[in-house]
Order: C-alpha cells, then sequence, then structure tokens
C-alpha cells in the first residue's frame, strides 16, 4: 500500500505514473476540459484514492482519485473536496465516488453505474485499488 504525505505528494507520484489527465469533477460527468471528453459514471473506473486532511484545518479534507477509463483511453488525476465542503449532489458519478470509498473490493456488478444511482456515504482512509 502506497502512503503520501500530503496532496501535492499523492498528485505529483500519481503524474509519474501516468495519470496525466487534469480531471474535473461536474455535476453529472468528470471531464477533462483539455481533450473536451465528458465521462459518465460507466466510462470510468477508480483505480486508487487517497483521503487528506488539512493539518492546520481539519474541515480542510480533499480525496484524490486516480481514474482510468479506457473507453476514452485515459489516465487522470480528481482532486475532490469531503467533509465540511463536499458536494452533495446524488448524481451517478458522486455515488460511485463515494461507493468506491467504502467498497471498492466489490465486483464491477455491484458498484454504482449511470442506471443504478443508489450509493452509500463513508470514508476509507488510505488507498483502494479495485478489484475486477
Amino acid at each position: 500500500m502506497t502512503t503520501y504525505n500530503n496532496l501535492v505528494e499523492a498528485t505529483n507520484d500519481l503524474m509519474k505514473r501516468g495519470y496525466t489527465a487534469n480531471l474535473s469533477l461536474d455535476d453529472e460527468t468528470i471531464d477533462d476540459k483539455e481533450n473536451h471528453i465528458k465521462m459518465t459514471a460507466d466510462d470510468f473506473v477508480i483505480d486508487e484514492f487517497y483521503r487528506f486532511e488539512g493539518i492546520s484545518n481539519p474541515s480542510d479534507m480533499s480525496i484524490v482519485y486516480a481514474v482510468t477509463s479506457d473507453k476514452y483511453h485515459l489516465k487522470g488525476v480528481l482532486i475532490n473536496a469531503f467533509g465540511t465542503y463536499a458536494n452533495t449532489s446524488s448524481s451517478a458519478v458522486h455515488a460511485k465516488l463515494n461507493h468506491e470509498q467504502i467498497s471498492g473490493h466489490l465486483h464491477r456488478k455491484d458498484q454504482p453505474t449511470a442506471d443504478n444511482k443508489g450509493g452509500s456515504s463513508g470514508i476509507n482512509n488510505g488507498n483502494n485499488s479495485r478489484a475486477s
């Protein structure tokens, strides 16, 4: 299991390992704006994630996701807030991001998709590799 001291260290290492797309979270999609790509929940998998809390402010919390899309042939990094500043949207993308945090070892058929908007909230300390 890889551990990082901070968000910058995690992001830099993921980029060195090929996660080069700079991804952003929209309400219903994860976007690679540079390449004009909008991915729905069915278009990507979460390979790993890392949670960080601010040293001086515990409510300053972020999660770094290592994301892969076979459909769009990309690997990228998504940074998202959680806790106080988290987006509380009920979209399939948010359900998938939250679901991965607590149940990353489920089989693919159990993970949320655009048609299955159910999700769970919860936090897993450390990284989480997907199991297929």
